[in-house]
């Protein structure tokens, strides 16, 4: 019921308890008129009865009132009870609450109950959940995104990559870059395309060799002699190269790639490196730049982020509705990942509830104790003002019996 019906209830039963007293006050003045000219006995158990209803009746009266408000208007002590100890009433209703229905022993079988997993797979497997929760999580990362100060996220960048570059050894990044390379093999490709080109570029360009073999000749010597020098080059670098190309065990591949280990070696414990590495480090992040690249990336990132939360059928909505409907299908049919977040929930919801029990209880106590007296007397007189007056029809009933029983004892025994 709502507080109009429970109003209406409350007068309904406020009338009847009032009603059944000024039926026993009736009931006496009538008994009281009649024994004066009538002596039948039945008037006197009628009498009896009606009288001690009444002072049933108005004690029990009294005592309902008492709870909510001041009888007849008259501050007597003890009386408007709720309104005068609303305090108390909310710090001892708080304390009830967690001492009795927040305790480890109340709240531990609940919380074994938890099984959350199920019914997350389970949603999230309905297409249209996952469409609507894609679309909610699009509008919030589109709200944050509207709202962030475009500025603060430049410098909180920037100053960010500046800590990062701080500490970079870009010399030993290099040299351990080359030995990875190295220890990959993968030099070998570039040895054996360098190898295929130069002896590519000596076969294509055999003239230029006649002609400077030729020009460093001395002029005695003849034409066909320098030709052949320049063939013996020729030909000899031509076959050196092609066996480094087609040998992977070539001896000039064994050189070289002792030499870059070599040099791997000097690029990371060398100083001149470090401080050739460090000025060029320097000079890419100088703060104008740094703050241009953060710019860029930013506005890339936020742009892409836009653009694509914007669209109805991104691929990045795609992808996580993917995710969405992967992750479903583990949630339903993975038992072990089933227990796993059914257990974490049921520890991370048992230790916060132990944790804030407290908490509970301020929020009962402050929250009755910033009520207005009255209103927390009208609250509670709502809810149990029904009931409460049956105390008074019971009153009248129990009272009338009463008296009767001791007017029968006194009339026949004394």
């Amino acid at each position: 019921m709502n507080d109009q019906q429970k109003r209406i209830s409350l007068r309904k039963f406020k009338a009847f308890a009032t009603g059944l007293f000024l039926l026993m006050a009736a009931i006496f003045i009538i008994t009281t008129i009649l024994q004066k000219t009538n002596d039948s006995h039945w008037i006197g158990y009628i009498r009896a009865f009606s009288e001690a209803a009444m002072v049933g009746a108005l004690a029990d009266w009294f005592a309902v009132t008492a709870l909510f408000n001041y009888p007849l208007g008259l501050k007597i002590p003890h009386t408007n009870l709720i309104e005068n100890s609303k305090e108390r009433i909310g710090d001892n209703l708080g304390s009830f609450v967690v001492n009795n229905f927040l305790s480890p022993q109340n709240i531990r079988p609940y919380i074994l109950k938890l099984k959350v997993s199920g019914f997350v797979g389970e949603w999230l497997s309905k297409e249209r959940n996952q469409q609507n929760l894609v679309r909610e999580l699009s509008n919030v990362v589109l709200d944050i995104l509207a709202k962030l100060d475009d500025s603060a996220v430049v410098n909180f960048i920037g100053k960010k990559a500046k800590e990062m570059s701080n500490d970079l050894k870009i010399n030993k990044i290099v040299g351990n870059g080359i030995e990875y390379v190295l220890i990959k093999n993968d030099h070998q490709r570039l040895i054996t395309n360098l190898s295929k080109q130069i002896k590519d570029y000596v076969i294509q360009n055999r003239e230029m060799v006649q002609e400077r073999v030729k020009k460093e000749s001395y002029f005695l010597v003849p034409k066909f002699v320098d030709d052949a020098i320049a063939e013996k080059i020729t030909s000899g670098l031509t076959k050196y190269f092609d066996e480094v190309e087609n040998n992977e065990n070539h001896q000039l591949r064994a050189e070289i790639t002792k030499k870059l280990y070599a040099f791997a070696q000097e690029v990371q414990t060398e100083q001149k490196w470090e401080n050739e590495f460090q000025g060029i480090k320097n000079d890419f992040l100088k703060e104008e730049k740094l703050q241009q690249y953060s710019k860029d990336i930013w506005q890339s990132i936020k742009e892409t982020l836009s653009n694509e939360l914007a669209e109805e059928d991104s691929a990045l909505k795609n992808y996580v509705k993917k995710n969405l409907a992967e992750l479903s299908q583990s949630l339903k049919s993975d038992e072990d990942l089933q227990q796993k977040i059914d257990h974490w929930i049921r520890v991370t919801a048992y230790k916060y509830i132990l944790k804030n029990t407290h908490q509970f209880g301020e929020l009962i106590s402050n929250t009755i104790g910033n009520w207005q007296g009255k209103e927390l007397s009208e609250k509670l007189e709502l809810e149990v003002g029904k009931d409460l007056q049956f105390i008074r029809v019971n009153g009248t009933l129990v009272g009338g019996l009463v008296g009767l029983i001791i007017y029968t004892v006194a009339h026949f025994f004394i």
